[in-house]
């Protein structure tokens, strides 16, 4: 591989982060650390009299993580439950402790509601302390936007077939929750080869992300004769978390 291949490659996979597991072993599917650190921060939002950092995912015990069902994406984490790492600043007029507390019920309730991944630990750091007059307080309460305004999933190709890559790929995008088709790892957001498929997509705001995971999964199995097993790999969470931020204070 040419020198800026290599440092194109290496660069894309510190911006994807680690693939981490969505759901448990027997579910196939995966989802970027950087899709679900933006989805996160989307669906908290940015509460009044708080301000935290991009939040870090990674396995929360690696030695005792499970091994998938079906073969898992290049680097992918096992199937294990995760841990969240997050600084945060607040105002001094409350404890800290309590502040930890509800933004880590907010980051659990966000991790599986919106994606459906299993977390057992959040950690939490205080950096700093606020200063700020009354009217700065009151603001900044609305959620965050993954990336812009509401997201029109793509439609299946009519006359498409079902097998191979491109008839799978018209199989994924009609499926409810599904926005397109995104490869994050390597050029093409369908692969197949010795009877496994690999689907790489973003989802919808407000779809659960393993929900859709499942049901592509389902369809594409049901479709594509070739497709023995099918592995899906979520590389962005697109649209916006309106009304569904978990405040915080």
């Amino acid at each position: 591989m040419p020198a800026y291949q290599l440092a194109q490659a290496v660069s894309e996979q510190l911006r994807m982060g680690r693939v981490l597991p969505l759901g448990g072993p027997s579910d196939g599917a995966w989802i970027t650390e950087r899709a679900a650190a933006d989805a996160l921060r989307a669906a908290v939002g940015s509460p009044a009299g708080v301000r935290w950092g991009t939040p870090r995912l990674s396995l929360a015990d690696p030695e005792s993580a499970p091994r998938p069902e079906v073969p898992a994406p290049p680097s992918a984490l096992p199937p294990g439950p995760l841990r969240i790492e997050a600084d945060f600043a607040a105002y001094a007029d409350r404890p800290l402790p309590a502040v930890a507390e509800l933004l880590r019920a907010a980051l659990v309730d966000a991790a599986e509601q919106e994606l459906g991944l299993v977390v057992n630990a959040v950690d939490l750091r205080a950096d700093d302390l606020l200063e700020a007059d009354a009217a700065e307080r009151t603001d900044r309460a609305a959620p965050a936007s993954t990336a812009g305004g509401p997201v029109t999933p793509q439609k299946a190709r009519s006359g498409a077939t079902q097998d191979g890559p491109e008839g799978i790929g018209a199989v994924v995008r009609g499926i409810p929750g599904v926005a397109r088709l995104a490869p994050a790892l390597g050029a093409r957001p369908v692969r197949l080869a010795e009877g496994h498929a690999f689907v790489q997509l973003t989802t919808v705001a407000g779809h659960r992300a393993l929900e859709v995971a499942r049901a592509v999964r389902a369809a594409v199995t049901a479709a594509a004769p070739s497709a023995r097993t099918v592995a899906v790999l979520v590389t962005g969470v697109e649209g916006n978390f309106s009304g569904r931020a978990r405040p915080v204070g």
